[in-house]
């Protein structure tokens, strides 16, 4: 299951551009998952996030 931990997401907005079909930025300028598939491009922009808030 993916997840966003919002406490530690900066909101840079990388996983969003790397994989806009996994992740999407919410109201809040977060980042939120819009998709549970695991695909590369998913598991680029977890290995990405410059403070490890996605968990896959």
């Amino acid at each position: 299951m993916i997840k966003v931990d919002q406490e530690k997401c900066i909101g840079c907005g990388l996983c969003a551009g790397i994989c806009p079909k996994t992740f999407q930025m919410n109201a809040d300028g977060k980042s939120e998952p819009i998709s549970q598939e695991t695909s590369g491009c998913a598991q680029n922009a977890a290995a990405s996030c410059p403070v490890k808030a996605i968990s896959l």
